[in-house]
């Protein structure tokens, strides 16, 4: 850490004193180790000139090397309270070379008369669907919940190879792009989207669109799980939104769950499993600790006793420099929508999947200086060390205590009183007090465990199972699209009072998000505590 940028990095700002901005920049090189088994090479379609497409750059024979990612940008904000900002380079380049093109198009003409006029009379009912509107074929796509109107749309979206026998999809049709990639024959990307993501359209359907291996494109598969009924594949995603790569645990092509309510203990544990793996697995690398594994999952013996390893080793590492990686990013984009207008309500991937990487101690300036990389949890981390200086109380005692003796707002003796949707001897879901979402849940650990690596056995299954009670609960009571994030202490912090902190962020239809929300002021139509007995009650 050097002079100016050292002094304005522990202010988390982009602004330093002497009147300049201040940023960092990840230049991302690495080595994936390998830790999937199998193969499920599978042809993905033709191209346009007749030949057979296949999935082999998804399954790599060994470990898989990226010696230079795109460029990412990491700027903090002038205010601390406001987060950080990450600029992809790639993307920032294609934005540079025209920036008239940064703009959202204007909506075209639309007109319902017009074309029913024009279609309706003689048209089959999948010629009428194709001639519809747009914004009514996206609203069609998004909301029909019947089989043949998503087909029709599906064939709309792209262009499909169908078996000569059945005719049903046996994969799509693929084009050579100028750089010699080939790229899927998709005529409109909303509407790809928006079809693909409908539960209602037939598997055969979503298996060829968006997810058969390699059907959404090249990224490897360096990592499974399989359970009873369950199948779980990690995705390496090299060119990443965050810096040095991320992972995708998705359900694979042969268990299709398309809504949370569908998801078993079995999925769930599955998707946990490969993000505990993955991340024991390079903090251990970073230790220099051996890990045997290539080419196949570790058992649940051997994930325990690599987690023990690592724990051990840092325990004893003693001051120092921290470790280049040490904090995680976890989190849950779950449900997808578009508006007709086209504006994407959600960020949503296709199938349920779960994202998370390991995230840097500090970025690199380009004056030679350094400063601390972004991750949500630093700042309770922050929180705390204040709480404690000013209290002489550990803030977590605290909010566990508080939240146990609980008494409502309104003072009414009548009415539920308790914030706990559920509870284990090792973790607690509960309405937090203050929501900023209106349906929001939060779930803790309650002993010392700040992140995944102090999480043991028991602590794991007891954040797995009540992960997957909150999303049941969640979406039996409506929610379609729910945030999760993960917010924890990073791995070389000592300081036991921080908990493990997950948060449910459900997106409610009369709540967009507007001027309030950008101040942070969360505007809510309940109490707490009444919220947390519709959870109880929907889960019972």
């Amino acid at each position: 850490m050097v002079d100016t940028a050292s002094s304005s990095a522990r202010l988390r700002t982009c602004v330093a004193p002497e009147g300049r901005f201040i940023f960092g920049v990840h230049k991302p090189s690495y080595t994936v180790t390998n830790l999937r088994s199998r193969e499920y090479l599978q042809p993905l379609g033709l191209s346009t000139d007749g030949e057979a497409c296949l999935n082999t750059a998804n399954f790599p024979e060994g470990d898989v090397a990226e010696p230079s990612a795109d460029w990412i940008y990491e700027i903090p904000n002038a205010f601390p309270f406001r987060g950080t900002t990450y600029i992809g380079s790639a993307w920032a380049e294609r934005a540079a070379a025209d920036p008239g093109g940064i703009a959202i198009a204007a909506r075209p003409p639309v007109s319902l008369t017009r074309t029913l006029q024009t279609h309706a009379k003689d048209a089959a009912p999948e010629a009428f669907l194709r001639h519809l509107p747009r914004p009514l074929q996206l609203a069609v796509a998004a909301t029909s919940t019947d089989a043949d109107d998503l087909i029709a749309l599906a064939h709309a979206s792209c262009d499909f190879q169908a078996d000569a026998q059945t005719g049903r999809p046996s994969g799509l049709i693929y084009r050579a792009e100028p750089t010699g990639l080939l790229r899927a024959m998709i005529h409109d990307e909303q509407l790809f989207d928006a079809v693909a993501n409908n539960p209602h359209l037939p598997d055969i359907f979503k298996e060829v669109m968006v997810l058969r291996p390699g059907a959404q494109g090249k990224s490897e598969i360096v990592g499974e799980c399989r359970r009873p009924g369950s199948h779980v594949f990690e995705y390496l995603r090299r060119n990443s939104y965050i810096p040095w790569g991320h992972y995708a645990a998705n359900m694979a092509h042969d268990t299709v769950r398309y809504a949370a309510g569908a998801l078993t203990a079995e999925d769930v544990g599955a998707m946990r499993h490969l993000y505990y793996q993955r991340t024991y697995e390079r903090t251990a690398r970073m230790l220099d600790l051996p890990v045997a594994a290539r080419r196949r999952e570790l058992g649940p013996d051997e994930l325990e006793a690599l987690r023990r390893q690592v724990v051990g080793v840092l325990a004893r590492r003693g001051p120092g420099p921290p470790l280049p990686f040490n904090a995680t990013l976890w989190g849950w984009n779950y449900g997808f929508d578009y508006a007709p207008n086209g504006y994407r309500l959600h960020a949503s991937h296709q199938q349920i999947h779960q994202q998370y990487a390991l995230i840097p101690a500090a970025v690199a300036a380009p004056d030679g200086g350094s400063l601390p990389s972004y991750a949500c949890g630093d700042q309770i981390q922050e929180f705390i060390q204040a709480f404690r200086r000013q209290s002489g109380r550990p803030f977590f005692d605290c909010y566990l205590a508080a939240i146990a003796a609980n008494r409502r707002m309104d003072g009414r003796a009548d009415r539920p009183a308790d914030l706990v949707v559920h509870q284990d001897a090792h973790v607690v879901l509960f309405a937090p007090k203050a929501q900023t979402s209106q349906w929001e849940l939060q779930l803790m650990t309650r002993g010392p465990v700040g992140n995944v690596l102090e999480a043991d056995r028991e602590v794991r299954a007891s954040l797995d199972q009540a992960l997957l009670k909150a999303m049941h609960v969640l979406t039996g009571l409506g929610a379609a699209m729910i945030t999760v994030i993960e917010c924890s202490k990073r791995f070389d912090t000592n300081d036991s009072d921080q908990r493990l902190l997950y948060s449910f962020l459900p997106r409610l239809p009369e709540s967009p998000g507007a001027f309030s929300e950008a101040q942070l002021r969360w505007i809510n139509g309940h109490h707490p505590e009444d919220f947390a007995e519709a959870c109880r009650l929907k889960r019972m």
